[in-house]
């Protein structure tokens, strides 16, 4: 390892002498001086970020600006405005101008994490700002120019994004101009237990405490282990054993239980005790429970209020409605409550009509049926009956 490499190591705080991390370094720090786009591939916790400062500080425009985008982190409708800026009242809530991040890294470098979540219309603008240095911001027809170096990064497979047309295919030879793929953890299985080292020893000096070691055969297990999560696993795991464990000095025994089962995907559980896993989920239920009689209690509260509005009305007598069945002309029946009353014409003397005769029928057959399907007691049937009008 040359003094030059020893020393970024030092001023970036990277940690390892695997073979293929220092090929990766090395490519960084010979591509620096250059203006070619880098893109930096690895899996998710390898320690991508660091490349891209790495050739910003070696660069000729290490005085500048650096500027680093989570392309990942910012919702679809707004990347356009983050990446290019916006003009007043180009959308809702755009109150004023806004420059955005490749005017503000004008002369620097810009760093795009994640560059592969990019939707398909933001990546037809960044192809024009890498071909010409060209862009507009969003709602504005004025074409502006910028001087920027552009670093990707990605943890996923661009070729495959681009036969599923996830990743346009012009854009990833512009941004692979130079690749820099950084190796996973299981791969640098030296450098393993000194980054454990180093993450146990920065916790104990943080929290004032004896730093864990482990014995030999928790060293074994520790390098055997596959790390899916890589740097950010082994991190945590060390910070883990750090803060529970009594004993400081840590066997296999005690590190398998933070490690977990490299054929599954669950997170990795630590020393915890059963009692504290069944009082999680206890108070999971509860705040089940709570919720629901929450929203039992807010339904309640509606339909009460719902029922207020409804004024209550006397029941009214049931009776068949006839006024569909009676001409026009003809007058409308009026019942007593439980039965059909008699009829009583007026003393006065008056023609018999055909209407008149049509109402009678009809009124008869209604007394018929009612009787036939109950017939009520003869105390019930008044004997007063109202004149029909005619």
């Amino acid at each position: 390892m040359t003094n030059e490499l020893f020393s970024v190591k030092q001023r970036f705080g990277i940690i390892g002498n695997a073979e293929a991390l220092n090929n990766a370094l090395e490519v960084a720090m010979r591509v620096a001086p250059t203006e070619l786009s880098v893109l930096v591939t690895g899996e998710s916790g390898v320690g991508k970020e660091f490349f891209p400062q790495v050739i910003h500080a070696y660069s000729a425009r290490k005085h500048n600006k650096y500027i680093a985008v989570n392309c990942g982190a910012i919702p679809e409708g707004t990347i356009d405005s983050e990446l290019f800026g916006h003009e007043k009242g180009s959308f809702t809530g755009a109150i004023d101008s806004r420059k955005g991040y490749f005017e503000e890294a004008d002369g620097g470098t810009i760093f795009l994490d994640e560059v592969g979540e990019l939707p398909l219309s933001t990546q037809v603008r960044l192809l024009r700002v890498l071909q010409t240095g060209e862009f507009m911001r969003v709602g504005s027809a004025k074409v502006q120019k910028t001087n920027v170096r552009v670093v990707a990064a990605t943890n996923n497979d661009l070729m495959k994004a681009i036969a599923e047309g996830r990743f346009r295919e012009d854009l990833y030879y512009r941004l692979n101009t130079v690749p820099i793929a950084v190796p996973p953890l299981r791969e640098r299985k030296g450098d393993i237990y000194l980054l454990f080292r180093k993450f146990a020893s920065d916790v104990a000096v943080q929290y004032r405490m004896p730093a864990v070691t482990l014995d030999e055969g928790a060293r074994a297990v520790l390098e055997s282990y596959h790390w899916r999560g890589n740097i950010r696993q082994l991190k945590n795991v060390a910070e883990q054993i750090s803060a529970i464990e009594e004993s400081r000095n840590i066997t296999a025994d005690i590190l398998r239980r933070y490690l977990p089962n490299e054929g599954s995907h669950q997170p990795m559980t630590g020393n915890y005790s059963s009692l504290y896993d069944d009082m999680s989920e206890r108070e999971l239920l509860y705040k089940i429970l709570f919720d629901m009689r929450n929203d039992i209690n807010d339904l309640k509260r509606m339909m009460t209020a719902a029922m207020s509005r409804v004024q209550p009305t006397e029941a009214e007598p049931v009776r068949h409605d006839v006024v569909g069945l009676l001409p026009p002309s003809a007058p409308q029946p009026r019942y007593e409550e439980n039965a059909f009353a008699e009829v009583v014409e007026d003393d006065d003397e008056r023609e018999i009509t055909k209407e008149d005769v049509q109402r009678e029928q009809i009124l008869r057959a209604l007394r018929n049926n009612t009787t036939a399907v109950r017939r009520p007691p003869k105390s019930s049937l008044s004997r007063s009956a109202r004149s029909i009008a005619r």
